[in-house]
C-alpha cells in the first residue's frame, strides 16, 4: 500500500476506489462471522472459491467473505447483489446450484429462501426478511458489505472521512462538544455521557512526563453477548477511526485494545486492520500530515469477567492481577499508569466516526430524551429469530421480541427477560411495552449493560434463573473486598437451599438484607450490582419463591429436588415412546398396556416429558 500523506490523497483513493468498484457485477456475499463459521461457513466458503476458479468465472462474479450479518440462528447466511437475494441455511452441496442458477441465471432457489414462521411466506430479499426489516443498523449494517481484512472496502464506503473532517475543520474542543451535544452514552453498560468523559480525560492534569491514555473496552463476558466481538470482527476499521479521532479530541498519543483471548477472529481482524491503517499513514507519526500522532497496541485478556471494570482492566494492562479499586479517583484523573485516561467500548468507539461526519444533531434526533441513537442486542434464549438486533433507542421490548426476535418456539408463552446480563434485572410480561432506554430499565430494576437480552418462557423457573447468575458472579469475584467475595456466595447458597426444597421462612428476608447490604458495601460494580437478578425476581415472581419454600414446588417443573414424573392414564397410548428414551429404565409397561414411571429410579431428566406427544406425562 502507498502511504498517504494528506487528506487529499485520501480522497484521491477513495475516489479512484469507486470508480473501480462496479456495483453491478454480480456479488456473492457471505457470512463469515463467528456464528455462521460454527455453522459450516468454512467450507461454504472454500466451495464456492473452487467453484469460482475452476470455472473461471472471477470476472462475472465477486466473492465477499465479510464479518457478522445478524441473524445467527439461520446460518451460513449469504446475499446476492446487485438484486439483494437472501438465502439462508446454505451447505456446501448447495453451491454449484447457487452460482448457476441464481447469480448467473437469475432464477430463485425456493429450498434457500427464509420462511416466516408467522405467515409461513418464503421472502426472497434481505430488505424483506422481518429480522431485518424493522432494525435500524447505522453501526452494524456496514458488516455485511466489506471484508473486515481489507481497508480498501471501508475507505470506498465512505470510511476515515469522520477521522479527515475532524483533522481538517475542527478543533480538538469542538469535536468534544459535537460529542456532548450528540448525547452519546457508553454502550458498555454503565451509561456514561461520552463526550463529559472525555472533556474531563482532556482537562485533567498531566504530572510531569505523563500522558493521557485512550482505551477500546473489548473485554465482552457477558453470558450469551457478543455484540461487541462481532463489530470487532466485522468492521475493525469504524472502531479504530472513532478511537483515532477520540484521540486527537482528547490529546492521547497511546492507545489500547483489550480483547479477550477467546474472540480469536476479532484478535486477528483487528491486528490485521491495524498493520492496514499503519502502512496507509492513518495511524503512527503525523497522521495524514496532519502534525497529529497516535499509536495502538493490542493486549489481550485472560477472561476474567471483572476485567470488564475499568479499574480492573487497566490493572491487568499494567500486567498486574485484574482487581477493581475504589473509585474515590476517577480513572480520567489518575487511570493507566496513574495517568488519565479515557476508556469506552467497541460499540461507543463505532458511533464516533458517524457523529462527526453527520452531525451531532443528525445522531441526536435518534432515540429518546435522555438515550440518543441506536443499541446492538444480543437477543438469545427462548426465541425464535436468535441474533444480534441494532435498534434505535426508546423501542418497546415487544417490538424486539415479538417483531424482530418471532417470538416465542413452539407457541411457548413468554415469561421474562433478563437485560443487561448476569448483573441486569428480569422484566416480567406485564412490562413488554417498556421503552428500552437506559432510564427506563433503570426504573425497572434491570439496566442497559452491554446489550444482552436473555428471552425466558413459561418452563424457566425464576429462582432457579437467579441462583444461575448469582453462581455466575461469584465464581467471577475477584474476591478482593469481602461484600463481594463472601456475601454474593452466600446469596448461591441461599438460592441452592431453596431450589432443593430446604428453604425456610425468613429466607426471603434475609435474601433481601444480603443483597442491599452487599450493594452498599462493595468496592465495585459487580458486587454492586450483583443482587439485581435476585431482587427483579423477587419483585416480579415472588410468588414463584413462596411456592419453592412454603409447598416444596417449583411450578416450572426445573428444579429436580422438587418435582416429581408420572403417566396420565386417560391420556396415555401406550406407544412407548417415554420408555425407549428413559436412560435408566424407570418406565414400566408393556405394549398396548398404560405405562408407568417408577419413582425410586427415576432421575427427572425429563426426557420422557420432552418426548411424549400426547401430554400423557405430568411434571409437577
Amino acid at each position: 500500500m502507498n502511504r498517504l500523506h494528506s487528506i487529499s490523497d485520501l480522497a484521491d483513493l477513495r475516489e479512484k476506489l469507486k470508480q473501480e468498484y462496479d456495483p453491478n457485477k454480480k456479488a456473492i456475499i457471505i457470512c463469515g462471522g463467528t456464528g455462521c463459521l460454527g455453522s459450516g461457513a468454512n467450507k461454504v466458503i472454500e466451495a464456492f472459491r473452487e467453484y469460482v476458479s475452476a470455472h473461471n468465472l472471477s470476472d462475472q462474479i465477486n466473492l465477499l467473505v465479510t464479518g457478522c450479518h445478524g441473524f445467527c440462528e439461520r446460518g451460513t447466511l449469504l446475499v446476492i447483489k446487485p438484486e439483494g437475494i437472501f438465502y439462508q441455511q446454505v451447505k456446501p452441496t448447495d453451491v454449484p446450484e447457487v452460482i448457476e442458477k441464481t447469480a448467473l441465471g437469475g432464477k430463485i432457489i425456493d429450498k434457500l429462501l427464509y420462511k416466516d414462521p408467522a405467515t409461513g411466506e418464503k421472502i426472497i430479499y434481505e430488505k424483506d426478511v422481518p429480522f431485518y426489516k424493522r432494525q435500524m443498523r447505522l453501526i452494524f449494517g456496514n458488516n455485511g458489505d466489506l471484508d473486515p481484512r481489507n481497508i480498501h472496502d471501508y475507505i470506498r464506503l465512505g470510511g476515515y472521512q469522520g477521522l479527515a473532517k475532524a483533522l481538517t475543520e475542527m478543533q480538538p474542543d469542538e469535536i468534544i462538544e459535537q460529542i456532548k451535544k450528540s448525547g452519546l452514552r457508553g454502550r458498555g453498560g454503565g451509561g456514561f455521557p461520552t463526550g463529559r468523559k472525555w472533556e474531563s480525560c482532556k482537562k485533567a492534569p498531566l504530572a510531569e512526563g505523563k500522558f493521557r491514555y485512550l482505551i477500546c473496552n473489548a473485554d465482552e463476558g457477558d453470558p450469551g453477548a457478543y455484540m461487541d466481538r462481532s463489530l470487532l470482527e466485522g468492521n475493525p476499521h469504524a472502531v479504530l477511526e472513532g478511537m483515532i479521532i477520540g484521540a486527537y479530541a482528547i490529546g492521547s498519543p497511546q492507545g489500547y485494545i483489550y480483547v479477550r483471548n477467546e474472540y480469536p477472529l476479532a484478535v486477528q481482524n483487528a491486528g490485521i486492520a491495524l498493520q492496514q491503517v499503519e502502512e496507509l499513514g492513518l495511524l503512527g507519526e503525523n497522521i495524514l500530515g496532519s502534525g497529529f500522532s497516535f499509536d495502538i497496541r493490542i493486549s489481550r485478556g485472560g477472561g476474567a469477567f471483572v476485567c470488564g471494570e475499568s479499574t480492573a482492566l487497566m490493572a491487568s494492562l499494567e500486567g498486574n492481577p485484574g482487581e477493581p479499586r475504589a473509585k474515590y479517583i476517577h480513572t480520567v484523573e489518575r487511570g493507566l499508569y496513574d495517568s488519565p485516561s479515557n476508556l469506552n467500548n467497541v460499540e461507543t468507539w463505532a458511533n464516533v466516526p458517524h457523529i462527526i461526519l453527520k452531525s451531532a444533531d443528525w445522531y441526536a434526533s435518534i432515540g429518546t430524551e435522555g438515550s440518543k441513537g441506536t443499541k446492538i442486542f444480543s437477543l438469545v434464549g427462548k426465541i425464535n429469530n436468535t441474533g444480534l438486533v441494532e435498534v434505535p433507542m426508546g423501542i418497546k421490548l415487544r417490538e424486539i421480541i415479538f417483531d424482530i426476535g418471532g417470538g416465542i418456539p413452539k407457541g411457548k408463552k413468554f415469561k421474562a427477560v433478563q437485560t443487561g446480563g448476569p448483573s441486569g434485572g428480569c422484566i416480567p410480561a406485564d412490562h413488554l411495552d417498556l421503552p428500552v432506554d437506559f432510564d427506563k430499565l433503570y426504573e425497572v430494576g434491570s439496566m442497559m449493560g452491554s446489550g444482552g437480552l436473555i428471552v425466558m418462557d413459561e418452563d424457566t423457573c425464576m429462582v432457579d434463573v437467579a441462583r444461575y447468575f448469582t453462581g455466575f458472579l461469584s465464581d467471577e469475584s475477584c474476591g478482593k473486598c469481602l461484600p463481594c467475595r463472601e456475601g454474593v456466595k452466600q446469596l448461591r447458597y441461599l438460592l441452592s437451599e431453596i431450589c432443593e426444597g430446604r428453604g425456610k421462612e425468613g429466607d426471603l428476608e434475609l435474601l433481601e438484607e444480603l443483597g442491599s447490604t452487599i450493594i452498599d458495601t462493595s468496592l465495585c460494580a459487580l458486587g454492586q450490582t450483583a443482587p439485581n437478578p435476585l431482587f427483579t425476581t423477587l419483585r416480579f415472581f415472588r410468588n414463584e419463591y413462596e411456592a419453592h419454600i412454603r409447598d416444596k414446588k417449583c411450578p416450572a417443573g426445573v428444579c429436580k429436588e422438587l418435582i416429581t414424573y408420572r403417566v396420565i392414564e386417560d391420556k396415555c397410548t401406550a406407544c412407548g415412546v417415554c420408555k425407549k428414551v428413559c436412560p435408566v429404565q424407570a418406565v414400566e409397561g408393556a405394549k398396548k398396556e398404560i405405562h408407568k414411571i417408577i419413582t425410586e429410579k427415576c432421575i427427572k431428566c425429563g426426557a420422557c416429558y420432552d418426548a411424549c406427544k400426547f401430554d400423557a406425562i405430568f411434571r409437577g
